[in-house]
C-alpha cells in the first residue's frame, strides 16, 4: 500500500500539473523559467507536458561524482539495485539507485566516454547515455516536467528538452536528435561486487537526503501510474508490471517465472534472482525480489535495454511488439 505522505505529495503535484495543462498550449507560460529554450522547435504536443511538482533543478542532477573502492563500501544493503557501467579498459562502476532516486541524473566520464546515468522512478526506467552530440558534449539536468509520467531532461548548453525513456530531444535546438544508449544494466550490489571485487562505487553525495529510503513506497504495487492520462497496456498486462525493453520490443518480466533464459528475436535475455525493487518498501534494500536482467546478442555481447513499467513502454512505443511467448 502506498503511504499517505506519498499520496499527498502526488495529489499536490497532480493539482499543479492540471493547472499547468490549462495554459500548456502556450509555451510562453514557461518562458520565465526557460528564457533560452526555443519553443518553436518541438515534436510534442504541449498538452502532454505536465509539471512533476519540483521546478527546474528542484531535483538536483549530479556531475563528476566521487568514487570509492567497492571493498570499502559499507552503507549499501546487499540486494539494493545499482546501475552497472562496464567500459572496456576501465574500472567497472556502480551507480546506486539509493542516490539516483533523489537525483535522477549523474553526469560522469568513464575513460574517454562522457556519460549520463539516468533513473526515472515513476517509470522504473534506468538508462545510460553517451553525452556526445552534434552540439558537443552536453550536461543534463532535471527539468521538473513529465510526459507520459517520464522525466523530461534538459541540457545546460542549449537548454533543449530531452525525453529520458527514448533518449531523444523533443523541444529546442536539439529537437529530434537521438542520444546513443550504452549497454549498461541494473543488478544488486552484491551481484556487482561478486563479479567486480576491484570495482568502484559512487560515493554518497553531499546533500541532505534520506539515502537508502524510498520516497515512493508501495508505488510498484499500485494499480495505476501517477500523472499519466494515456492508454493502459494491452493483453491484460498490468500498468506497473515490469517489462524488458530491447529496441521496440518488450518482454514481460512475468515470463521468467518458469525459466531464467529466453532466446528470441536474436537476443538472449537472462534473469537472476536477488535484486530488491527500489519502489516497494520504505527501505530500498528490503524491497521485494524482482531479479536482475542481462541482455546479450548471439555473440554474448551486452546490448542496450531498459527495465521499465508496461504503461511507459506502451506510451512511447504504441506500435511496439509485445513478446508474450506461446
Amino acid at each position: 500500500m502506498i503511504r499517505p505522505n506519498f499520496i499527498r505529495t502526488f495529489i499536490a503535484a497532480a493539482g499543479l500539473s492540471l493547472a499547468t495543462s490549462a495554459v500548456s498550449a502556450d509555451p510562453n507560460f514557461w518562458k520565465h523559467e526557460w528564457p533560452e529554450t526555443d519553443f518553436t522547435n518541438t515534436s510534442v504536443e504541449w498538452i502532454e507536458v505536465m509539471s512533476g511538482g519540483p521546478p527546474k533543478d528542484g531535483i538536483p542532477a549530479l556531475s563528476d561524482p566521487n568514487f570509492i573502492a567497492a571493498a570499502e563500501e559499507t552503507r549499501i544493503d546487499a540486494l539494493e539495485p545499482v546501475i552497472t557501467v562496464e567500459i572496456e579498459g576501465e574500472v567497472p562502476r556502480a551507480y546506486p539507485i539509493r542516490y539516483l532516486t533523489w537525483h535522477e541524473i549523474v553526469n560522469d566520464k568513464v575513460g574517454d566516454v562522457p556519460i549520463a546515468v539516468t533513473f526515472c522512478p515513476l517509470c522504473n526506467s534506468g538508462i545510460t547515455f553517451d553525452r556526445r552530440t552534434s552540439a558537443g558534449v552536453l550536461t543534463f539536468g532535471v527539468s521538473g516536467k513529465l510526459r507520459n509520467s517520464d522525466m523530461i531532461m534538459y541540457d545546460r548548453e542549449t537548454q533543449s528538452w530531452w525525453q529520458q525513456a527514448i533518449g531523444q530531444g523533443v523541444v529546442g535546438q536539439m529537437n529530434g536528435e537521438k542520444l546513443v544508449t550504452l549497454p549498461t544494466w541494473m543488478e544488486s550490489w552484491e551481484q556487482f561486487v561478486a563479479r567486480n571485487p576491484d570495482g568502484a562505487v559512487m560515493d554518497e553525495p553531499r546533500y541532505n537526503r534520506s539515502y537508502g529510503r524510498n520516497p515512493y513506497q508501495g508505488y510498484d504495487s499500485s494499480r495505476k501510474p501517477f500523472l499519466y492520462n494515456g492508454e493502459m497496456p494491452p493483453h491484460g498486462i498490468g500498468a506497473l508490471e515490469r517489462v524488458v525493453r530491447v529496441g521496440d520490443r518488450a518482454w514481460p518480466l512475468s515470463r521468467f517465472g518458469e525459466t531464467s533464459v529466453i532466446t528470441e528475436a536474436g537476443v538472449e535475455i537472462s534473469w537472476q534472482a536477488g535484486q530488491a525493487s527500489a519502489l516497494d518498501t520504505s527501505r530500498i534494500g528490503k524491497g521485494k525480489d524482482v531479479g536482475s536482467i542481462r541482455v546479450r546478442d548471439g555473440n554474448g555481447k551486452d546490448l542496450p535495454h531498459d527495465i521499465m513499467f508496461a504503461f511507459a513502454y506502451h506510451a512511447f512505443w504504441p506500435e511496439g511488439e509485445w513478446m508474450l511467448g506461446g
